[in-house]
């Protein structure tokens, strides 16, 4: 429930400064889905893939329109292919998607993020006229219109939520189409503008009624019970909202992209909000212990493991064989790639959890626990 509330340009690979000493002038045209790496040299040689006979390139971006970098030179200069020699000294860098949740201050503006909290006020002001307040708004006629189908609270959260699931992923479904209708951010704007009255309304409607149904268990007077269930909440929150990697996009201040993440939270898992939602049902389906709650995860969970399966696919369409190399070394399963060794770490892979964005996760989970008993008191006020 809390998960309710990618077109980058492709990098250009460059060669180092030593390997442009020993190998002349590195250019990289684009062919099909395959980066190569023409470098004109006396001798002849040949590199396929990222590792190879020890020589190692320094290359100063991810690449994201490819799934091997090809090094060749010219047939019509050079003899026979020959692995070069060795040189230590280079370094190589094999992530092929985004370095994800950076941050960097030097490039922030100011500017921007005045923009940025412009637009959320504004847009925080429709929803609730248009929306939220009863006088004007028309979450109350949605909310009713939904109770019509069934007398059951059950079913109805479930229409709520195949409600939002049709919009939320139909849209995201003919996202590239719609940004070459009307560009990427009108499209944000469309996207956003119809996604998030929906998700307001499930949001409000399950505070509503989540003690409704028939009591399956209780385990509110156990002790470490609170705990265990804290703790999962927390936790999920960390997966459930990449989103802040990108807050500028997010308003359509900066212009929308769609990203392959590779670092930081993806090296656990492929589809971190998939697994955030798993564990915030969990941990509140425990903690209620009723059949609107157990319901509700059915269909939170339905919708993100069809999200599984709409994520991977429009990534491939997008990145193509780019794509196959992070599917390749990444997992849907938290920690699957890790321990069969298809996602190897670096050494200091913890420093890419400690950026701007996961502080800032780290705050909005702590700010929206504490939040608990006015998002509930505004909920009641509405009484859908």
């Amino acid at each position: 429930m809390a998960s309710l509330l990618l077109r980058s340009s492709s990098y250009v690979y460059g060669c180092s400064p030593r390997l442009d000493r020993r190998l002349g002038k590195c250019y990289s045209p684009r062919l099909d889905e395959t980066m190569l790496f023409m470098c004109e040299s006396n001798s002849k040689f040949s590199i396929s893939g990222l590792k190879f006979s020890g020589l190692q390139l320094r290359l100063k971006e991810p690449i994201f329109s490819s799934s091997k970098i090809l090094a060749k030179a010219s047939e019509s200069s050079l003899g026979s292919d020959e692995p070069l020699e060795q040189d230590d000294n280079l370094e190589i860098s094999t992530l092929v998607g985004e370095d994800a949740a950076v941050f960097n201050l030097s490039n922030q503006k100011i500017s921007s993020w005045i923009s940025f909290s412009v637009i959320l006020g504004v847009v925080l002001t429709i929803l609730n006229y248009i929306w939220i307040d009863p006088r004007t708004g028309y979450g109350n006629a949605f909310i009713t219109t939904m109770s019509s189908i069934s007398e059951n609270h059950e079913v109805v959260m479930l229409c709520i939520l195949l409600v939002f699931a049709l919009v939320h992923s139909g849209l995201a479904s003919f996202r590239d189409l719609g940004e070459k209708l009307i560009g990427e951010r009108a499209f944000r704007v469309l996207f956003a503008g119809i996604s998030l009255p929906l998700a307001v309304s499930a949001v409000v409607y399950f505070i509503d009624h989540r003690y409704d149904g028939v009591q399956l268990w209780q385990i509110q007077g156990i002790p470490g019970a609170h705990e265990l269930v804290w703790l999962m909440s927390f936790i999920s929150f960390f997966f459930l909202y990449p989103s802040t990697f990108n807050l500028l996009e997010v308003a359509a201040v900066d212009k929308p992209k769609m990203h392959m993440y590779e670092t930081g939270i993806m090296r656990i898992t492929r589809h971190p909000q998939m697994v955030g939602q798993f564990l915030w049902c969990i941990a509140h389906t425990l903690w209620v212990g009723n059949s609107f709650m157990l319901t509700t995860s059915f269909g939170l969970l339905a919708h993100h493991l069809y999200g599984v399966w709409n994520g991977d696919r429009r990534l491939a369409i997008r990145y193509g064989k780019a794509f196959e190399v992070v599917k390749n070394r990444t997992s849907i399963v938290p920690f699957a790639a890790i321990l069969d060794g298809r996602q190897k770490l670096p050494e200091d892979y913890y420093k890419e959890f400690f950026r701007v964005p996961y502080f800032t996760i780290l705050a909005l989970t702590l700010g929206a626990y504490f939040a608990h008993p006015l998002l509930q008191a505004g909920s009641y006020h509405l009484n859908w």
